[in-house]
């Protein structure tokens, strides 16, 4: 696991994830003008009982605030599906 992954992971954890899957989607975007800024692409999958009762604009919200300094220097783009557990089922 990526050094970049294990970060976003320790900041995801104030939302208290019940599941939680990153995927560095970087190598597909070599060449991009975020890659070569050293900014990665990242798919992230997060369930989490804290998202029960928000818009996908606020779950999107709640994760970008926990990765806000990652998204100024560490993260170029960042697919988000966030889920609470009901909608899982």
């Amino acid at each position: 696991m990526s050094d970049r992954i294990a970060l976003m992971r320790q900041r995801l954890a104030a939302l208290q994830p019940l599941s939680l899957d990153i995927v560095d989607d970087s190598h597909k975007h070599a060449g991009h003008a975020g890659a070569r800024s050293g900014g990665g692409h990242y798919l992230l999958q997060i369930t989490s009982a804290e998202f029960s009762g928000k818009s996908k604009m606020a779950r999107h919200r709640m994760i970008y605030s926990a990765l806000a300094e990652m998204m100024e220097r560490d993260i170029h783009a960042l697919t988000i599906d966030a889920r609470t557990p009901k909608e899982i089922e």
